[in-house]
């Protein structure tokens, strides 16, 4: 897999409270390109963070409706990996953010 489409695939870590947790448990979010497949995930993380994945989850969430001065509008929805690292390894995701 090229640099190019590792960078394409892993768009940004997710920070969250729940994101915060499920670190505890050697599990990490990455927001993720819509086209990205499960293979494509475990790819660019094993590559750029240089550990061993052991499952990948995606979720579709869907973008919210909100008002903004009487109109309705909506936001974008974005696509979400949740990836477990085999035992002891860990990803420091702050600092490569």
């Amino acid at each position: 897999m090229s640099n190019e489409r590792i960078l394409n695939t892993l768009r940004a870590p997710h920070i969250s409270e729940k994101a915060a947790r499920l670190a505890e448990s050697n599990q990490y979010v990455f927001v993720v390109a819509p086209e990205a497949t499960k293979a494509d995930v475990r790819q660019a993380v094993e590559k750029m963070f240089d550990v061993k994945v052991e499952q990948v989850n995606l979720v579709n969430a869907k973008g919210k409706v909100k008002s903004f001065r009487f109109r309705a509008g909506s936001r974008q929805g974005k696509r979400k990996a949740y990836v477990r690292l085999a035992e002891g390894q860990t990803i420091d995701v702050a600092a490569k953010a």
